[in-house]
């Protein structure tokens, strides 16, 4: 095994133990994200958080807490030679035996959506990691999405959206029946994973599409995302109080209904005048 590779996993489980690895496994409990039996497609991007959610993945397996399968699936959906490079090279380095397949997503987008190429990206994205989870006999895949992206998500939606809705830390699939997708980074904040990395010396790739490239070369600067602009504006925030992401975070836990406007579930929508009559509702 190799020194660096010691050092990172030794790392998770001592010097992180409190912001990472307990954050792991309290969600992996909490939500219930694994069961006896299951076979899990860790999606690797080649970015800090996916290697990371590999490396606690593996942990939780040499500690034999659950008895399940994983495996490490890396889609290039056309990286440059560097990029993908780079990938194979930290996971020699972290000891991850990742299976690289190939996509042409990076081409089918700048040929389909010059609009909003990232969700059309991120769902096509979703889409071979299913196809190809299923095809190897899995039942579930999991996302290296964590806590920040969890509050962003909420904030965008109202900011952005007009909606209240979170990013759920697992789902059932829609189109692929049988399979689930899980996000077990749920509670980890990305300041951990940043710390996690630099204590080891690590070096992951970013977005590294190359339509974003083109368009940054393009216009002589870097684009800027709705994103981008909450995690700016929670940054802000957290200057006048350390509450603050912590708050955006269980406000979609503490969701009183007598006190919304309007609701919707399984696609129907709910009025608060629908029962106001009856007294039900708008009592003060």
């Amino acid at each position: 095994m190799d020194d660096r590779q010691k050092q990172a996993e030794r790392s998770i489980v001592k010097k992180f133990r409190k912001e990472i690895w307990c954050k792991f496994t309290k969600a992996v409990n909490e939500y219930e994200l694994i069961q006896d039996g299951d076979k899990i497609a860790v999606c690797i991007s080649g970015g800090k958080d996916s290697m990371l959610m590999a490396k606690l993945f593996q942990e939780i397996l040499r500690h034999g807490k659950k008895n399940f399968e994983a495996v490490y699936l890396v889609m290039n959906p056309g990286y440059n030679a560097e990029n993908l490079q780079r990938i194979r090279e930290n996971a020699r380095i972290l000891g991850v035996p990742a299976e690289i397949f190939e996509s042409q997503i990076f081409d089918i987008v700048a040929v389909e959506d010059m609009e909003s190429p990232c969700y059309l990206c991120a769902r096509m994205r979703r889409g071979h990691l299913y196809n190809k989870a299923k095809e190897l006999g899995c039942n579930k895949i999991a996302l290296g999405h964590h806590f920040d992206d969890v509050i962003e998500t909420i904030l965008m939606g109202m900011l952005y959206g007009a909606q209240v809705q979170t990013m759920m830390p697992k789902l059932h699939s829609t189109n692929f029946e049988g399979m689930e997708l899980i996000r077990p980074l749920y509670l980890i904040r990305e300041e951990d994973i940043i710390h996690w990395m630099h204590y080891n010396d690590l070096h992951f790739i970013r977005c590294a599409c190359l339509l974003t490239e083109k368009h940054a070369e393009a216009e002589g600067t870097e684009i800027a995302s709705k994103r981008d602009e909450v995690k700016a504006l929670i940054r802000e925030l957290r200057k006048k109080s350390p509450y603050i992401e912590k708050n955006i975070f269980r406000s979609v836990e503490n969701v009183n209904l007598n006190t919304i406007i309007a609701y919707k579930k399984d696609g129907v929508k709910h009025h608060f005048l629908d029962t106001y009559e009856n007294g039900s509702e708008g009592k003060a």
